[in-house]
């Protein structure tokens, strides 16, 4: 088997985490009446064998509009064209990902997703638009695309591991920006909290 080679986004393993989020929801659909008692116990038991993303995926497929799946295993391109688009929640990051941004706004929140390899690459075309990443801590962020009349914010400065996650934006920003978030430190926070009192 080829190391270099990503696992197929659907092929990703699923943690116990996973499963049990799949089962909640499927408690929640026998409750309101969506699966019977026997479609549920079927359901329930091929949950807790299924070993990949992808296949949990099948069970929450009828019960749910796609916007409120448990998981989100496409790899498609973003595009935000004179709009906003949002990817958050559990999803997969593949490991390049393609994003246009045209007068319009693109926002990734990886604090709850998985990263389909340790280096993700953001393919970014921007013309006046933004991409705005929430990234959760000890992951790095590199702007390595081309700049013209752009601006990328980093937040605030971090002490990353030498191994940890890197997400690399390329590509190029006209008349755009990119702005990383990541989570307000607990002392910071509790700081303001004393400051109020």
């Amino acid at each position: 088997m080829d190391s270099d080679r990503p696992v197929p986004v659907r092929e990703m393993r699923a943690s116990d985490a996973d499963r049990e989020r799949v089962a909640e929801l499927l408690h929640d659909a026998v409750t309101d009446g969506r699966l019977t008692m026997e479609e549920h116990s079927e359901r329930i038991e091929a949950v807790y064998r299924a070993r990949t993303l992808g296949e949990l995926t099948a069970f929450t497929r009828d019960l749910l509009p796609a916007e409120q799946q448990p998981f989100k295993v496409d790899a498609q391109n973003l595009l935000a064209l004179f709009g906003s688009q949002r990817r958050d929640g559990r999803w997969v990051v593949p490991a390049r990902l393609p994003v246009a941004a045209l007068f319009g706004t693109v926002e990734l929140d990886l604090r709850q997703a998985i990263l389909q390899r340790r280096h993700i690459t953001l393919d970014v075309s921007a013309l006046c638009g933004r991409l705005r990443l929430i990234v959760p801590d000890g992951v790095e962020v590199r702007v390595t695309g081309r700049t013209v009349l752009s601006s990328a914010r980093q937040g605030r400065r971090q002490d990353l591991p030498e191994e940890g996650p890197v997400v690399e934006v390329t590509g190029t920003l006209l008349f755009g920006s990119v702005k990383v978030v990541r989570p307000k430190r607990p002392w910071r926070a509790s700081l303001r909290r004393g400051r109020r009192s």
